[in-house]
C-alpha cells in the first residue's frame, strides 16, 4: 500500500473513532437528563460507569493522531485536519464529562420530589442535544453553512440559561428549605449551557478546517 493510501485509511479510522466518541457523549447527555427527570438512580450510575469508554476513545484518537504525524509526516492541510479532529474529540469528551456531572447531581437529589418546574431545563437539554447532533452532521459533511446556523442557536440556549438561573435563585429565596435541591438544579442548568458551548467550539473548528482561518462564531 502506498503512503497516501495508508494515510487515507488511517484517517478514516480516526474519523470513525471520533464519530463513536461523539455519539457516546451525546447519548450520555440525553440519558443523564432522563435519569434526573425519572429519578432513576441506576440509570444515573451507569452514566458514571460508561464514561470510561468515552475517555478511552479520546485517548485512542490522540494516540492514533500522534502516530500518524510521526510515521506519515502529513502535509499542512492533512496536519490541520488531524489537529481539528483532536480538538473536536476533546470538546465531545467534555460533553461526556458534563453528562457525568448531571448524573451525579441526579444522584444527589435522589428520590426527593423535584420542587422546580423542569420545562426550561428540558428545553435546554433538547436544544443542546439538537445542536450537538447537528454539528456532528455538519462536521462529517464539512458543511460550514449548517455549522454557522448551529452556532447561532447558542444565543438561544444562553438566554434560556440566564432566565432559568434567575428563576432558580428566586425559588431558593422563596423556598429556603429546598435550597440544596435548587442548587443542584442550578449546576445542571450550567452543565447544559456549557455542553451547547462545545457544539459552537466544534463549529469553529470546522470553519478552521475548511477556511484555514480562525472564526469566533458566538460573538
Amino acid at each position: 500500500m502506498v503512503v497516501r493510501e495508508r494515510f487515507e485509511q488511517e484517517l478514516k479510522e480516526v474519523q470513525g473513532q471520533f464519530v463513536a466518541l461523539a455519539n457516546s457523549s451525546i447519548l450520555a447527555l440525553k440519558t443523564a437528563f432522563e435519569a434526573l427527570v425519572e429519578q432513576d438512580l441506576e440509570k444515573a450510575l451507569k452514566i458514571l460507569e460508561d464514561d470510561l469508554v468515552i475517555n478511552r476513545l479520546e485517548e485512542a484518537i490522540n494516540d492514533h493522531v500522534i502516530l500518524m504525524i510521526a510515521k506519515q509526516q502529513p502535509v499542512a492541510t492533512d496536519l490541520r485536519r488531524l489537529m481539528v479532529l483532536v480538538k473536536a474529540a476533546s470538546d465531545m469528551e467534555r460533553v461526556g464529562d458534563y453528562a457525568v456531572n448531571i448524573a451525579k447531581e441526579a444522584i444527589r437529589i435522589g428520590k426527593e420530589p423535584i420542587v422546580f418546574p423542569m420545562t426550561n431545563l428540558q428545553t435546554m437539554c433538547n436544544k443542546t442535544v439538537e445542536m450537538l447532533e447537528s454539528i456532528m452532521k455538519a462536521f462529517t459533511e464539512e458543511d460550514t453553512v449548517r455549522a454557522k446556523e448551529i452556532a447561532e442557536l447558542d444565543d438561544y440556549v444562553d438566554d434560556l440559561y440566564g432566565a432559568t438561573v434567575t428563576l432558580l435563585l428566586r425559588a431558593g429565596v422563596e423556598n429556603p428549605a429546598h435550597i440544596s435541591q435548587i442548587t443542584h438544579l442550578t449546576f445542571i442548568c450550567r452543565y447544559l449551557e456549557r455542553s451547547a458551548d462545545h457544539a459552537t467550539n466544534i463549529a469553529e473548528h470546522l470553519f478552521y478546517l475548511v477556511k484555514g482561518k480562525h472564526y469566533e462564531l458566538n460573538n
